[in-house]
């Protein structure tokens, strides 16, 4: 699937109106996993330990002409056939991006979290229901603020069932995830005490994983855990 740039607009509330038509199918935060430059938009996240802002240029010269940044930097004032969305955070920025695609999709999805376990449940489930239905799920462990909505965004027209889980490692995280999977089917894995440094309890670090089932039909859970 692919949206038009000026609809990636809309969901972001920026202006439109200097932009060069386009469309984009593929969202980007790594610039070593460049593939297809005419159809990329690329993410500037900005982290404690790298400035993706940095590899614009390097994007630049390698086909890429849409990018989200949340400043301007004066060696891409001669890039005229570009298109920078400006916004104030480029993670949230994604973030709701992969929300809005989410929503297009009426189907069951899956989502998993808890302390241990993510991976393994989310794989089995996928071995046990992929004979029979057409299913999107997050590769390896892509559970982080990043992971979730690259991994919702795979979601396409064939797709029948989504499979995709969610870790937090501080409080207030799993906000930003349950509307990028907004999730019919919750399952909770195991609860200990990873990740646990961050949370004042145990208690506390549950009901902020159990945010990710606030719309679920249904929830799948140990009673012993």
């Amino acid at each position: 699937m692919s949206y038009s740039i000026q609809e990636i607009t809309t969901v972001l509330g920026i202006s439109s109106s200097s932009l060069h038509p386009t469309r984009v199918a593929i969202l980007l935060t790594d610039s070593r996993k460049l593939s297809a430059p005419a159809e990329t938009l690329f993410f500037a996240l900005t982290t404690e330990n790298n400035d993706a802002h940095l590899y614009v240029s390097e994007l630049y010269d390698a086909g890429v002409r849409n990018f989200v940044v949340s400043k301007m930097l004066p060696e891409w004032d001669s890039y005229s056939d570009a298109n920078f969305l400006k916004v104030k955070n480029t993670l949230v920025a994604l973030q709701k991006v992969a929300a809005y695609h989410r929503f297009r999709f009426d189907i069951p999805v899956i989502g998993i979290t808890g302390s241990n376990g993510k991976t393994v449940v989310k794989e089995w489930l996928y071995q046990l229901l992929g004979p029979d239905f057409n299913i999107t799920r997050s590769p390896r462990s892509y559970n982080s603020q990043i992971g979730v909505p690259l991994s919702v965004w795979e979601l396409d027209a064939t797709t029948e069932l989504g499979i995709f889980e969610a870790g937090i490692s501080q409080p207030d995280e799993m906000e930003h995830l349950e509307p990028i999977i907004r999730p019919s089917i919750g399952v909770l894995t195991k609860i200990g005490e990873a990740h646990q440094k961050n949370f004042d309890s145990l208690q506390q670090k549950t009901l902020e994983k159990l945010a990710l089932f606030i719309n679920c039909k249904v929830l799948i859970y140990d009673e012993d855990n």
